[in-house]
């Protein structure tokens, strides 16, 4: 089945002089959809525990909105993917954005109806947004040249930066304006939420045209162009028989679990060292910024010393950074170096990751492969955070940065053996017919981009 048959109207063919133009086009779109729909998540997501209580009544629940947040995430990972390959990102993205803002209403519902079960089902559709803005930066990758994917999934990893930031502080003002009314002022924010999430919608469905999914499977080759290379299952064969795209998987999962265990449980360990709410937001200001500010810079180490070495990079940062919050103690200094550095590591890995996993596997297959991606990721993280309790509960957090910097080691023995067995090569090689084959051959004759 062909690209066109699978949408519902083709539109005049790319060529290759139209790429650049359609990249820059494209890239604009996806960090503004970035910088609006990433305000959602946080300017609600800091407030779930606090309504949790309020609705379950016990702080013995307040992490299970949370959890079911992550828990949504990665559930919606898989069929996102399977759409996207079907439809293109733009469908996926779309629909993952309004599956996100009816969360957020059903959560609203949920804390007017003082209704706990129906809280966690709103929290995991709410978390369908979280996937869309992940889903984001491959969407970027689609168009982007062999030698260039680096920097434009880091720049809209970057973008997000704003929203990241500015989401916590819009908490108490969105509060604020449900004072005195029937909606629960925790709630609040879960309405702005929903509000930004369709705005994101409509911004993706009216300008992510032509779909750079669609568009760069139409300058694929001419073989990789059946339905059956573009399944799930298709994609699982890509990655068993590609070294560096296990790689690649291993990055992504282990540096996101090891970031998100660590860092979830640092409040509660400043906490414990005397650390006041300020001082506290500013590490974990600190840690945002690592995570998302310098990612532009890990996109050009990736595409200038290759993907393997930035991501020996994230090994060796995410390792001094569990070292130096695990033996901090009563330092807070310290503590915010770790996190500053955890957050760094985890854009290294994140950016390395991403874009080596999207050489290392044929086109038709990369969707199917991110889905996966993501889902291994997000599953990992989630469980990675509630074990995280458990072992500073029973060992104390110290333990809890070691266990981050055991997790490291296989990744870091994977990635010297890749490197030794299976040297970095030239991108278009490694990722088969894609893009790059487009631009050099052209498109086929008759053969039309989907809108």
């Amino acid at each position: 089945m062909t690209t066109s048959q699978t949408s519902a109207r083709p539109l005049p063919a790319v060529t290759p002089d139209d790429l650049p133009r359609l990249r820059r086009r494209t890239t604009s779109v996806l960090v503004a959809s970035q910088v609006v729909g990433s305000l959602g998540v946080p300017i609600s997501i800091a407030l779930a525990p606090v309504l949790a209580t309020e609705v379950s009544g016990t702080e013995e629940f307040s992490g299970l909105a949370s959890t079911a947040s992550v828990a949504g995430t990665a559930l919606v990972s898989l069929p996102l993917a399977a759409l996207m390959t079907r439809r293109g990102r733009r469908a996926g993205l779309v629909l993952a954005y309004l599956i996100g803002a009816v969360g957020a209403v059903v959560v609203v519902l949920a804390a007017v109806v003082a209704n706990f079960p129906l809280l966690l089902l709103g929290m995991a559709a709410f978390g369908a947004a979280s996937s869309a803005n992940l889903t984001a930066r491959f969407a970027a990758a689609d168009l982007a040249e062999p030698d260039r994917r680096g920097r434009a999934i880091a720049f809209v990893v970057w973008s997000a930066t704003l929203g990241a930031v500015l989401g916590p502080t819009l908490s108490a003002p969105a509060s604020e304006s449900f004072e005195g009314g029937s909606i629960p002022a925790a709630a609040g924010p879960f309405l702005w939420a929903a509000a930004i999430f369709v705005l994101t919608a409509l911004l993706v469905g009216a300008l992510l045209r032509p779909d750079p999914l669609l568009t760069a499977r139409a300058l694929a080759a001419p073989g990789e162009e059946t339905r059956e290379g573009r399944s799930l299952r298709a994609g699982i064969a890509a990655v068993k028989a590609s070294p560096r795209a296990r790689l690649a998987l291993t990055t992504v999962v282990v540096s996101h679990t090891t970031m998100v265990s660590i860092m979830v449980m640092t409040p509660l360990d400043l906490g414990h060292h005397g650390a006041g709410l300020q001082l506290i937001g500013l590490v974990i200001s600190g840690h945002i910024a690592g995570m998302f500010a310098f990612s532009p810079v890990m996109g050009w180490l990736a595409d200038r010393i290759g993907r393997l070495a930035v991501t020996g990079l994230a090994a060796g940062l995410l390792s001094l950074a569990a070292l130096l919050a695990g033996t901090a103690g009563p330092r807070h200094g310290q503590t915010a170096a770790g996190l500053f550095l955890l957050g760094l590591g985890w854009s290294a890995g994140m950016v390395a990751g991403s874009a080596l996993l999207t050489d290392s596997v044929p086109q038709p297959a990369r969707a199917a492969v991110q889905g996966l991606s993501d889902l291994a990721m997000n599953t990992a993280a989630g469980v990675g955070g509630a074990v995280a309790g458990l072992i500073v509960a029973q060992a104390g957090y110290g333990w809890l940065n070691a266990g981050g910097a055991a997790l490291l080691l296989p990744m870091a023995a994977l990635a010297l053996f890749t490197a030794r067995r299976h040297p970095e090569r030239d991108a278009a090689a490694e990722a088969g017919a894609g893009v790059e084959a487009g631009v050099e051959a052209g498109p086929r004759p008759g053969k039309g981009v989907t809108d």
